[in-house]
């Protein structure tokens, strides 16, 4: 949106009476966001982009979700939302994300499980919005392709869709409700807890999807994934919650390759390139294979 059309949505829906001091924070996929500052207090803006693929996202639903998850502490409170949610006015969170060396350290991963624990123990407004990797990878393609975008390494996509069915093969994991875009920058250290910001890809699925987002997102060693996945079960894990969690990685990596090209196709944005991308998946890959199994010094 131009600065004058923000401003003129802002003296509607920002709570005040004064004007607003509009700056603009950032333009993803799917919003533009602003922080508004009106009779001194300061607000977070999310308006839908106008060009926006087409994800099969539900705002509705986001904004029902996030009026629990505000409540709960876990997110920024809501102030304002239109019907469609194209337009959220939230609380502005003073503090500061991560950067990403902290995640390793062995108080922030304890803290990361914990509030995981608390988004995963959240009520699933209903309908449930559930999305399995394998739809993801999907969805993402069929985006590319209503773009004419490029289709990518097709050994790449088999690779991927193989083992997303793999992973959809019974038995399952019961499904909670994932943040699913787990990176430092949407992560604030508040002054009393940590928030979470952005959840539009928020979703209904295994709980181990957003610990694999948070590992990859944060590069993590197989040590530091080890004690996440540990402190979030809060016991040792089993080998077969071990060998989820490094499918998953793989998994969220080849959708985040997805997401990179079709940023770059709507946006202009220089990415890291098919080529480059999809060589470190494929590192990633085999460095995945060949850990699948506990390494003896993390058994108990």
């Amino acid at each position: 949106m131009q600065r004058p059309d923000v401003e003129r949505l802002c003296r509607t829906i920002v709570p005040g009476v004064g004007s607003v001091q509009v700056q603009p924070l950032g333009e993803g996929l799917l919003s533009e966001t602003y922080k508004i500052t009106r009779d001194g207090a300061a607000y977070a803006l999310k308006v839908a982009a106008e060009h926006r693929p087409e994800l099969g996202l539900d705002r509705a639903w986001e904004v029902r979700l996030l009026e629990r998850a505000g409540s709960a502490g876990l997110a920024p409170r809501l102030v304002h939302s239109d019907a469609g949610g194209t337009a959220v006015v939230a609380r502005w969170v003073s503090g500061r994300p991560w950067i990403s060396q902290e995640s390793t350290l062995a108080s922030n991963i304890r803290s990361i499980a914990a509030l995981l624990r608390q988004v995963h123990a959240l009520t699933v407004p209903a309908p449930p919005r559930v999305v399995s990797p394998l739809q993801w990878i999907e969805i993402y393609s069929t985006a590319l392709s209503l773009r004419s975008a490029p289709p990518g390494n097709p050994a790449l996509r088999t690779a991927a869709v193989n083992r997303a069915q793999q992973m959809a093969e019974p038995p399952l994991v019961a499904g909670v409700l994932c943040h699913s875009d787990l990176h430092a920058m949407n992560l604030i250290r508040g002054a009393e807890s940590l928030i979470l910001l952005d959840w539009e890809y928020a979703h209904v699925a295994d709980p181990l999807w957003d610990l694999a987002g948070w590992s990859a997102n944060n590069e993590l060693e197989a040590g530091a994934q080890w004690s996440l996945l540990s402190e979030y079960l809060q016991t040792t894990p089993a080998q077969q919650d071990w060998r989820r969690l490094r499918q998953f990685l793989w998994l969220y990596d080849y959708v985040c390759l997805l997401w990179c090209q079709l940023y770059v196709s709507v946006l202009g944005a220089q990415g890291p390139g098919e080529e480059g991308a999809g060589k470190g998946i494929a590192e990633r890959a085999r460095l995945l294979d060949s850990r699948l199994h506990l390494p003896a010094h993390y058994a108990a």
